[in-house]
């Protein structure tokens, strides 16, 4: 079942790289343009991700297909099959906004560190909250496991869903290019080093 629309608000400007010289913390990347939400312009969405929310490279069920207006049909979230029971993680650092039931079904949001004003915020959903709200998370720690039943999908699955105040974003475009790469890596031969 496609989340609810929600009227789109204004893009934020991309946030410049800060660093204080004593936090001993890296600079934080300026946010990569995403693709533009119903006609509207791009909104900038930092690949911050670091696991996919389950498994290690879970089959796409369903991706992201934006509404041609705000109120039209289309799938705000991508669905991503996992089986019942499996961990479902935080894909970046951030705080529960909300962990609980919404028409009968788990619902994890966590707002997203460093995301800019409104941040950043995923969701997941068929899950069993093992966090609470006001939980601060890290990248890849368990949030909860995938529930056997509320799945708008014909199998388990989960829908991932990203959101910037009431914009829909395509929640992949939170994993950089090399962990979104469905082909193994290859080693291709030195010249000069003898092969083992």
């Amino acid at each position: 079942m496609p989340d609810p629309p929600v009227p789109p608000v204004p893009p934020v400007p991309a946030a410049r790289p800060s660093a204080s010289p004593s936090s001993g913390h890296a600079p934080t990347p300026a946010p990569a343009p995403a693709e533009p939400e119903a006609g509207g312009e791009a909104t900038p969405v930092p690949a911050i991700g670091r696991p996919w929310p389950v498994g290690t490279r879970p089959p796409v069920v369903r991706g992201w297909e934006p509404p041609a207006t705000p109120y039209a049909r289309g799938h705000r979230g991508v669905d991503l099959g996992a089986p019942p029971g499996a961990p479902v993680r935080a894909v970046a650092a951030g705080r529960v906004s909300f962990a609980g039931r919404v028409a009968g079904r788990g619902v994890v949001s966590v707002e997203l560190t460093a995301t800019g004003l409104p941040p950043l915020r995923t969701t997941y959903e068929p899950v069993r909250a093992s966090v609470r709200e006001g939980d601060q998370v890290m990248p890849g720690q368990v949030v909860g496991t995938v529930e056997p039943t509320g799945s708008h999908c014909a199998r388990t699955c989960v829908h991932w869903g990203l959101r910037r105040g009431g914009t829909y974003l395509d929640p992949l475009s939170l994993l950089p290019p090399w962990l979104r790469r469905t082909a193994p890596s290859r080693l291709l031969p030195v010249l000069g080093v003898p092969l083992p």
